[in-house]
């Protein structure tokens, strides 16, 4: 990684100097990103958008939105959905109007460098940086790529009115970027991100009064959303803010493995899969503190049916090694892993809400409840040791709404609802690797290898993957059920694309 820190210095330095000297009336900030300077002003670049160009009359144009994965239509969902304000006053007050009737969406899914969750643990955030600076850039230009084997793009697109950053992660180590990016652009484009809608959501659910007794909060969120603290720094930020002083405690868990199962990476679960695979990257059998706990197997309640767990028994009946292999399965061992992490702190706040933190856990949310509800009476040598963590009712934040909320209220003040009578529309993008690539860059099953994936430098103008529209080529099969099943909405703009 320090080497790969280095050259991006050199690089960046030999552009700086490069464009300084094609651009002596321009000053070109030494600390930005270098994608942000590439963006702006270097013309030969891929990720150049003419910002000069930029549609003054945005009303028109598309809202886009952009998750590392197919997680983030459920932010979408939300948006198609809304109906939180009277859209002739726009007062809070349903009018049986959807609020954003007849406006255009862009959506990204950038899956093939997926989970973002993991560049914190491999030790390079500065690439994730990069990633959400493109995604964004997408969103901003008007060209896409038709397929994997173009060199440049030739589709043509609408550029976004506003960006929606749908997933937590981008949020935490990206959102201040992309505002210096567009600040810098000279368009009134705006972003938004859901950290701040999600935390402000879960205190005004809350409800805290001045005699209300300590209680904790729950965040169950991505590996490397945890590992940034953002939320619990926006958490006491916003509570400081409120001038609240009840005692309340924050219990972080890092989801391991979920959302990459809900995007059905085979590394993660395969349904396919009868026997154990030496491939698979989730939680493993142990006794560390994100280990499957054999302790706690009975705690777990797994679906062990229909090769939902594969496991190896050892002489005796225990388990000597044990993988999960569906997303539900993943929902389980996460929320057991954020109680148990809250009984080992001896803290002993009864959990009011739980926050999720990444937009693919609310596909799972009725499991979700339901553990809960199964913890509660969950009994362990005659006691029972996560009743009293958890309240008689407990709140489960979907940042999505809020975010959703924030977004028409942005767009209206703007002057930026399109208000048409014409139909909604959503046109959907993801990203799959470049069919450029070498062999060793790629699983056997297409993907980008995981040391391939995290290991790759920034500052470069390589396109080892490439955004294109959504297809039944790219899209998973369990995953578009999925949609179909739990995004309605969503699934009847997007199913009608696909080719």
């Amino acid at each position: 990684m320090h080497r790969s820190i280095s050259l991006s210095g050199i690089l960046t330095a030999a552009f700086l100097l490069l464009i300084a000297a094609g651009c002596s009336q321009k000053q070109i900030p030494i600390d930005n990103p270098m994608v942000i300077n590439k963006a702006l002003y270097d013309t030969a670049s891929h990720f150049y958008v003419d910002f000069e160009k930029y549609p003054a009359e945005m009303r028109n144009l598309p809202i886009g939105i952009f998750d590392s994965g197919t997680g983030g239509l459920t932010v979408l969902e939300k948006l198609l959905s809304l109906d939180h304000f009277d859209n002739i006053t726009g007062a809070e007050g349903r009018d049986s109007i959807l609020d954003f009737a007849g406006e255009h969406f862009i959506y990204l899914a950038d899956q093939a460098n997926m989970p973002y969750g993991n560049y914190a643990a491999e030790n390079n955030t500065e690439y994730l940086q990069e990633l959400v600076l493109k995604d964004a850039l997408f969103l901003l230009d008007d060209d896409y790529f038709i397929n994997g084997i173009e060199e440049q793009p030739s589709g043509r697109k609408q550029q976004a009115k506003i960006i929606v950053v749908a997933c937590n992660t981008a949020t935490a180590y990206g959102l201040d970027l992309i505002k210096s990016l567009l600040s810098q652009s000279g368009t009134d484009v705006k972003v938004i991100g859901v950290i701040d809608a999600g935390v402000k959501a879960t205190l005004d659910e809350l409800d805290i009064q001045s005699d209300t007794a300590p209680f904790a909060i729950g965040v169950l969120a991505t590996p490397g959303t945890i590992a940034s603290g953002v939320y619990e720094r926006t958490l006491r930020a916003e509570l400081a803010r409120r001038g609240i002083t009840t005692h309340i405690d924050i219990i972080n868990e890092g989801g391991e493995g979920f959302a990459e199962a809900v995007d059905s990476d085979p590394s993660y679960v395969n349904p396919h899969l009868f026997a154990m695979s030496s491939n698979y990257l989730g939680p493993v059998l142990g006794e560390g503190p994100e280990d499957i706990r054999p302790g706690l197997m009975r705690a777990y309640n797994f679906d062990f049916s229909d090769n939902q767990i594969l496991a190896r028994r050892e002489p005796g009946g225990k388990y000597g090694a044990i993988q999960l292999n569906s997303a539900a399965n993943y929902a389980r061992y996460n929320i057991v892993t954020l109680l148990e992490h809250h009984r080992q702190s001896g803290n002993g706040t009864p959990i009011r809400a739980i926050i999720l933190g990444c937009t693919h856990y609310p596909f799972y949310l009725e499991t979700l409840q339901e553990m809960l509800a199964y913890l509660r009476e969950y009994r362990e040598d005659g006691r029972y040791p996560y009743r009293e963590l958890i309240a008689d009712t407990v709140t489960f934040i979907d940042p999505a709404v809020y975010t959703a909320i924030e977004c028409y209220q942005t767009l209206r003040n703007d002057g930026n609802l399109a208000y048409r009578i014409t139909p909604t529309r959503v046109d959907a993008y993801i990203s799959i690797p470049s069919s450029l690539l070498e062999d060793n860059c790629l699983t056997p099953e297409g993907f980008l290898t995981h040391d391939f994936k995290y290991g790759r430098p920034t500052g470069t103008e390589d396109l080892t993957t490439k955004q294109v529209p959504f297809s039944l080529d790219n899209i998973d099969e369990n995953n578009l059920q999925r949609i179909k099943e739990r995004l309605p909405y969503s699934y009847a703009l997007i199913a009608p694309t696909l080719k």
